[in-house]
């Protein structure tokens, strides 16, 4: 009961520390957050390499990054049949809360996108892991719908989150 309890207090904290970014994203397209059995510590010094997302998701086989290994900087990432990719840009970074955020400029279905992810530390040993994306409109295209392009978020989101705690 006690870390039931701990957990929703740590979320309620959350997402009053972060009412700010997410009323600048509006009412988010795509939601997830999950508890990992490592600490803040840990797990943020794995999501913190910005760098190496190819390592944790099987939709990226390479990563190309310039600038800044924070805000400013932009990888582009190159999907596992060399003919798609991602350019990314780094539009948020904060060491002290764990978090990041990056705006997708050109590789998606969709215009606009905004995505945020932050660790949070809830003691013990434990974290979770919280990812907001929003986009402002979702290109049809004969490959996907919107609903089967949020499920790739979702399940992307779950692969990287779960083999970067491994990794952590």
């Amino acid at each position: 009961m006690k870390i039931k309890n701990l957990l929703l207090s740590t979320l309620v904290l959350l997402l009053s520390a972060n009412l700010t970014s997410a009323q600048s994203m509006g009412e988010p397209k795509v939601q997830f957050s999950k508890v990992v059995n490592k600490s803040a510590d840990e797990m943020w010094k794995t999501v913190r390499k910005l760098d190496q997302v190819h390592k944790y998701s099987s939709a990226i086989a390479k990563v190309d990054w310039s600038g800044n290994m924070g805000v400013g900087g932009e990888r582009i990432c190159h999907t596992p049949d060399g003919k798609g990719f991602f350019k990314e840009k780094i539009v948020a970074y904060d060491e002290s809360s764990r978090s990041f955020s990056y705006s997708v400029l050109e590789g998606a279905p969709v215009k606009g996108m905004t995505n945020f992810m932050q660790v949070v530390d809830l003691g013990y040993g434990k974290c979770i892991l919280v990812w907001w994306s929003n986009y402002d409109e979702f290109m049809k295209n004969p490959q996907m719908t919107e609903e089967q392009f949020q499920a790739f978020m979702l399940s992307s989101i779950e692969e990287m989150t779960d083999k970067m705690a491994k990794d952590s």
